[in-house]
């Protein structure tokens, strides 16, 4: 059962990140955004999170005030990545929204033999600035109380280390349906595998029955596993 009183999806008013939910001040972008963009008034209502699991119901003005007792989310029972070649255009920032607003922990961008784009070390610290504020309004957007990590890594190899002991099965059509036992799903580039990669990652998941865009792709099993995680933790 949802408790109203304790469950962020429920609570009124837009949602922001502050650095501390006891004693909250709004970043000036998040202030104009709220007065300027959604025209909140004084008083109006309005949730706060650090982004470290920590949330309370709040009201709008010059200084804001917090209403009731700190709320604490607890991490989830297991974490999801995303490992996502390089691709052009809008491609990365759609994927990491609509990760984010799906559950996905830490989304990793990688650098992959078939990748049209490549970051040099200037194009990364901009793009991975950007993605950080992808993720942040769309995590305010879903209402999330934990924010993702997003990160960029050269190869699969650094990429499989960055999620530690959890293993990296690449999307493909040789594999098995996502399972609980899923963790981080690598999404290949529009121009596939290469023989090599494939042997960098030999764990396979497929999809489904059709052949999708890398960036829907991204989408389907960052909601299978987060479904599958959700599953389990409300049972």
């Amino acid at each position: 059962m949802i408790d109203p009183a304790t469950d962020i999806r429920c609570a009124s008013g837009p949602h922001v990140f502050v650095e501390d939910v006891a004693a909250p001040v709004l970043e000036e972008h998040d202030r104009h955004h709220l007065a300027r963009s959604l025209r909140l008034r004084d008083g109006d209502p309005l949730t706060l999170s650090d982004g470290a699991g920590r949330w309370v119901s709040a009201r709008f003005g010059d200084s804001v005030s917090v209403e009731g007792e700190t709320h604490f989310v607890a991490p989830p029972r297991w974490e999801i990545a995303l490992v996502v070649a390089l691709a052009k255009g809008t491609k990365p920032e759609l994927t990491v929204q609509k990760a984010t607003e799906i559950g996905v922990d830490h989304v990793i961008l990688v650098a992959t033999a078939r990748s049209i784009v490549h970051w040099d070390d200037a194009k990364q610290r901009r793009n991975l600035d950007r993605l950080d504020r992808v993720a942040n309004e769309a995590s305010m957007q879903s209402r999330r109380v934990r924010l993702p990590q997003i990160s960029y890594a050269g190869s699969l190899a650094s990429a499989q280390s960055m999620c530690g002991d959890v293993v990296v099965h690449r999307a493909d059509f040789d594999g098995e349906p996502i399972s609980g036992g899923v963790r981080a799903v690598a999404i290949g580039p529009e121009g596939g595998w290469t023989d090599s990669e494939r042997r960098a990652l030999p764990m396979s998941v497929d999809l489904g029955p059709t052949v999708l865009r890398a960036e829907t792709a991204a989408i389907v099993a960052a909601h299978q596993m987060s479904n599958i995680r959700h599953r389990v933790t409300e049972d």
